[in-house]
């Protein structure tokens, strides 16, 4: 796990390594243990690395292939290199145990076809000498970034954002329309674009091309053309999610899980002790207090006796007005819930303890683990005019949850793209409306994401316009401790035969994720499968808010000249829902936070 960066000059002017060297020195956190560099003419790689396999200084980045014609710089893991190794070894030298040298040499032999081979996360560049072309490959779901920005001049690539800022200030603007996206439906990264106007993301499944043509992006993985296999068995969705788990133990550094309590990371820690009989592996969690809004403890303390090292930690106000330029530093994006500070807390916690985490990330999106992913089972049913069995779900939901939430969500979902825009927006109604205006006919969450037919589709379109800010927060805040952190869930074996299956797989007579509840039985605990709440990572935000602490200091921002000045929201509107939040009379700490994240990132990075 590292982070890559480089520089290809259009106008064949040598590449500056000093340039390279600030881009690395601006993301050192996601590479602690050693960095290099590699300038040809116009095009320079630059890399520094958190060692994981293979510890020794054979694993130093950029790497040249021994023949010497390419030189890849690479982020990531690939957890079957092993199998990949034997396979190559027939055909090439290897001279490492790194998993780099294989993915190099599976490029050199395979050439852009090796990506099909790959099981694992990555993001990498490798430049070829001799064609003098640079190929860039990001994997299947978008688990690792790769960020770029392109004029006529040249095209710079990393990591994170900030190195590219530190080469190009001129990408210092703001994208208005992710804005809008992220105000009115609370999403990120549905898109190539990011709120850096100019910065862009080669997509989950892309790869690009740098040569004499210019700059070409193709899709080399479409998750749609490879969901026609569905498991036959729990069982045997079981033995893969096993199977999952053990190759992402192999490392040269402790293995940790991050333990909410949820039925995801829970599966994979009883699997652990199960199938594996690892009862000395670390686990890390946050916990508020019981009876406190996000407390999962006790479904937690069904470990205790089990485990050897269970670690907590206890997010609070005083914590996060601590950490919070820590963290919003950590994201260098908004993000539209203080959630992900849970999960930054904890990777705090565990970078004592361990250099790699697993956890259940990935799993809601594939076993429909939302609660308003019941408004597209509901939608399903009606549209296939199953009316006894649509009306047997929406009643057993309703005994089960006593909500009219699922019920909600399935008017919502039947309603025309534009109504649903329009709805959301007016949730807030502090828009400002000449912003609103510019941006309603242009949402991509309301006429993708949401407009799913069904189900199954639904899930599919989670994959393509929703997981990824899941996968952008946990990258963020792990690399921001230099830990590095895998995705069992998310092992492409897994994810296209689960997405195969038909949504009644995953929600029955009311109850979501049927399908794992049923892998699990008998390995996890009764308490931990059989509870029907969703928790994930949040935070009591609504009580952190009304504290005076908080309530002086958001009121600071939201009164301030310079808000009032972005013309996204009418001020007045903003300034009038703080007061109805502090009242008490309603929860509007989601919308508050919005708002509040959004102008720290405009001081912090446009103004």
């Amino acid at each position: 796990m590292c982070g890559i960066c480089g520089i290809v000059d259009f106008s064949g002017q040598p590449a500056k390594e000093s340039a390279l060297r600030r881009m690395m020195t601006r993301m050192k956190h996601r590479g602690p243990d050693d960095d290099g560099v590699f300038v040809d003419g116009p095009v320079g790689l630059g890399h520094v690395r958190l060692s994981i396999i293979d510890l020794s200084s054979a694993g130093h980045q950029p790497m040249a292939s021994e023949d010497g014609r390419f030189v890849m710089v690479y982020n990531g893991e690939i957890y079957n290199y092993i199998e990949l190794r034997e396979e190559l070894a027939e055909f090439l030298h290897f001279r490492t145990r790194t998993d780099t040298e294989v993915l190099l040499n599976a490029f050199r032999h395979w050439g852009p076809d090796c990506l099909h081979r790959l099981n694992g996360m990555f993001s990498f560049a490798v430049y070829d000498k001799k064609e003098r072309t640079l190929f860039a490959a990001r994997d299947r779901f978008g688990i690792k970034p790769f960020y770029y920005y392109r004029d006529e001049e040249r095209f710079v690539f990393a990591s994170d954002i900030p190195p590219i800022l530190e080469v190009m200030p001129e990408a210092q603007r703001a994208d208005d329309h992710s804005i809008f996206e992220y105000l009115v439906f609370n999403r990120t990264d549905q898109t190539e674009h990011t709120f850096f106007q100019g910065i862009k993301k080669l997509q989950h499944g892309h790869s690009l091309t740098i040569g004499p043509e210019g700059v070409s992006i193709k899709r080399w993985y479409d998750l749609s053309r490879k969901i026609h296999n569905p498991f036959q068995s729990a069982e045997e969705f079981r033995a893969t999610l096993s199977s999952a788990i053990a190759l992402r133990l192999r490392s040269d550094v402790p293995v940790g899980v991050c333990l909410s309590g949820g039925l995801d990371s829970s599966s994979i820690v009883s699997i652990l002790l199960h199938d594996y009989q690892r009862d000395d592996i670390n686990t890390f969690s946050a916990v508020y207090g019981k009876g406190v809004e996000g407390d999962e403890s006790e479904f937690i303390d069904e470990y205790c006796g089990q485990l050897s090292h269970m670690h907590r930690v206890h997010p609070s106000a005083d914590t996060f007005y601590h950490d919070l330029f820590d963290y919003t530093r950590a994201h260098s994006e908004p993000t539209p819930t203080t959630g992900p500070y849970a999960q930054f807390m904890v990777m705090q916690l565990a970078k004592d303890h361990v250099a790699v985490t697993l956890d259940g990330q990935g799993a809601d999106e594939q076993l429909a683990g939302y609660h308003y992913l019941y408004g597209y089972h509901f939608k399903d049913l009606f549209k296939k005019i199953r009316w006894s069995t649509l009306f047997d779900e929406i009643w057993r939901y309703s005994m089960e949850h006593r909500s009219l939430y699922g019920l909600k969500t399935f008017l919502f979902f039947m309603l025309p793209p534009g109504a649903r825009t329009k709805l959301r927006a007016g949730e807030g109604n502090y828009l400002d409306r000449g912003f609103y205006n510019a941006h309603a006919q242009k949402s991509v969450i309301s006429e993708k994401l949401y407009d799913a037919p069904s189900l199954q589709e639904a899930l599919l379109a989670h994959f393509e316009y929703k997981l990824e800010h899941l996968l952008k927060w946990e990258d963020r805040n792990s690399m921001y401790f230099s830990l590095e952190a895998r995705v069992p869930f998310l092992d492409h074996r897994i994810v296209e035969r689960l997405l195969a299956m038909p949504g009644e797989s995953h929600i029955r007579r009311g109850v979501t994720k049927a399908f794992l509840r049923e892998a699990m039985a008998g390995t996890l605990p009764e308490k931990i499968r059989n509870r029907k709440d969703k928790t994930g990572f949040v935070t009591p935000q609504a009580d952190w808010f009304r504290g005076e602490r908080f309530k002086v200091f958001i009121a600071s921002i939201l009164c301030s000249d310079t808000f009032a000045r972005r013309e996204y929201v009418d001020p007045a509107a903003g300034r009038r829902m703080l007061e109805i939040h502090n009242s008490g009379k309603k929860d509007l700490s989601r919308e508050i936070w919005k708002l509040v994240n959004l102008e720290l990132w405009f001081r912090n990075y446009i103004d």
